[in-house]
């Protein structure tokens, strides 16, 4: 068990975590643990930061085992909403949609591309596709710079188009902007290239065990980001004892 070690950084920690091989990840007694800090904890916030879209999300806020988010950051970035209302957090969400061209016309003009084929699930203010051994991923990107949106590749497997300049640490870090949370607070925590991004935020970050190669590789060397060997919840559990000494020298 990691909890009888933590220092103060555990409770006075802003958690902004990615769910699926993250927070969702790990044994039981790991994901029991972490999430007891959480709940246990009034001074320790959580930010829920994934490529889902919002309605794939709602059934874990009715889990009482998984704790509930202060704030839900999805669509690879392009939603931020209020945890606990669900409303869309602004000016933020004004400043998203106003660089977003429209699902129908990024669609309409990725229609051309060879073997992209659309992902059939929940998203906003994004449009995502399957990645094919014979997609010419160039052809994406120049189609999507033309209209002023950005291309993700995650997972080996996932496209996703998104406004230009939006991902997911782009959105975070106006958010701790937005609510003054100090720097020094937050922790970062993903597994895939769609968490690059959070990496690249200069926040405190755990690449947690089993992540994608790509992000391993990107995030090396990086004094501010910690790769921890655990899965999931026991991940994020090291790096919470990988940054006392950080914590407590500030």
């Amino acid at each position: 068990m990691f909890t009888a070690n933590l220092s103060k950084f555990a409770y006075m920690l802003l958690l902004a975590t990615d769910l699926d091989g993250t927070l969702l990840g790990g044994n039981y007694e790991e994901k029991h643990e972490l999430y007891s800090i959480i709940s246990a904890n009034p001074s320790v916030r959580l930010v829920f930061v994934t490529g889902r879209g919002l309605p794939s999300i709602l059934p874990l806020l009715n889990d009482p085992f998984i704790p509930n988010p202060d704030y839900i950051i999805a669509d690879v970035g392009a939603t931020v909403v209020d945890g606990k209302t669900l409303l869309p957090v602004e000016p933020l969400h004004t400043e998203i949609m106003s660089r977003w061209p429209g699902e129908a016309l990024v669609r309409e003009r990725l229609k051309q591309v060879p073997h992209l084929r659309e992902q059939v699930v929940p998203m906003d203010r994004r449009c995502s596709y399957y990645l094919h051994e014979q997609l010419d991923i160039t052809e994406v990107k120049s189609i999507a710079n033309g209209l002023g949106c950005d291309v993700i590749v995650s997972a080996g497997k996932f496209v996703d188009v998104l406004p230009g300049g939006i991902n997911k640490g782009f959105t975070l870090r106006r958010l701790m902007e937005m609510l003054n949370v100090p720097e020094k607070e937050v922790l970062v925590a993903g597994d895939t290239l769609n968490d690059l991004s959070l990496f690249e935020t200069g926040y405190k970050g755990v690449v947690v065990g089993g992540a994608e190669k790509e992000l391993l590789d990107a995030t090396s060397g990086h004094q501010h980001v910690y790769q921890a060997e655990r899965l999931g919840c026991g991940g994020i559990l090291q790096a919470l004892h990988h940054y006392n000494a950080v914590f407590d020298g500030i």
